[in-house]
């Protein structure tokens, strides 16, 4: 609707979503007509919104090109520790087409408290930080949503309030699993900010077909924890919870919680009964406030899509 009454293509070409068949096969069952060139008074020329885009590195895997949004593999992500290179309100220097800034906002102790360990970055590896990742200044704020992570900063904001956008208030929020957008009440519950304990198996991938040898399977992965708390166990277990294995914690920082912000690599050797042919694996973490992960997105289930940690899980098939 915030196009109402002009022109809808500089909102419809930003998302890549909308030039795939369903999206039509719907747009179909609402035609009320067709628009003749001349009744056309004004088109927005948009162009190519992305046109000017940086170069990304090929190791990355898109999820979509256009706006551009990609992950590292999995099996990259678990070989290296550290990457090969009463309120704060932050404003970016982005806008949508409606000429909104990205904003978002942290609690004042967050961002005052030495222990919080707040930055405002301009390098990243030792070199100027990248378009993508929020040239010239990005505010970095550990252990808390990525989206508070203000890219592009362009102005810090000390107020009594939240921030009033979009992405704080209508966005990134937690919910019952009985909400959905007909009943929701955005404004009852509170924004995210630090995140609840996760892991991922990295490596085997699903549907892997994976050698055992001498009667094991190797795995490995990472997992992590909000609010600087460090995970002190990895569990996994190949016959759904009857029995769990211990993980080892191969690469953590030394930084001990409330300001352990960083990830944890581990890996483990597990035993496989000679006459299984696939096993699915479970993996769940535990952080220094014994909070762990629950074992179904179920019970867990947001409209929003956001916090769910349930237990990771991947099928594979054994070659014994």
């Amino acid at each position: 609707m915030i196009a109402a009454g002009s022109s809808v293509e500089p909102f419809w070409v930003l998302y890549g979503i909308h030039v795939n068949d369903h999206v039509f096969e719907v747009l179909e069952t609402l035609r009320i007509g067709n628009l003749s060139k001349s009744d056309i008074v004004n088109v927005a020329d948009v162009g190519d919104p992305y046109a000017k885009d940086p170069i990304r590195h090929s190791a990355l895997k898109p999820a979509n090109m256009k706006p551009f949004n990609a992950e590292i593999s999995p099996a990259l992500l678990c070989e290296s520790f550290i990457t090969p290179k009463n309120r704060f309100q932050f404003e970016g220097l982005d806008l949508d087409v409606t000429a909104t800034q990205y904003a978002a906002s942290i609690p004042i102790w967050k961002a005052v408290d030495r222990r919080g360990d707040v930055i405002l970055a301009y390098e990243m590896n030792g070199v100027p930080i990248p378009p993508d990742h929020g040239y010239p200044i990005r505010v970095v704020v550990p252990g808390v949503a990525g989206a508070r992570n203000v890219k592009w900063l362009g102005k810090i904001v000390v107020s009594e309030k939240e921030s009033t956008s979009h992405w704080q208030q209508n966005d990134y929020k937690g919910f019952s699993p009985s909400i959905d957008y007909d009943n929701v009440d955005f404004s009852k519950a509170p924004s995210i900010q630090e995140l609840p304990v996760i892991s991922a198996i990295c490596k085997p991938l699903e549907g892997e077909v994976v050698k055992v040898e001498n009667g094991y399977i190797n795995l490995k992965g990472y997992a992590w924890s909000g609010g600087g708390q460090q995970i002190i166990r990895v569990d996994l277990t190949l016959d759904e919870g009857k029995t769990w294995h211990i993980a080892s914690l191969d690469a953590q920082d030394t930084a001990l919680p409330p300001q352990h912000w960083a990830w944890t690599l581990w890996s483990a050797k597990l035993p496989v009964a000679p006459e299984f042919k696939e096993v699915e694996i479970w993996c769940k973490a535990v952080d220094s406030c014994y909070n762990t992960q629950p074992e179904r997105f179920e019970n867990i289930w947001n409209f929003r899509g956001v916090l769910s940690n349930a237990y990771h899980r991947v099928k594979i098939k054994l070659n014994q």
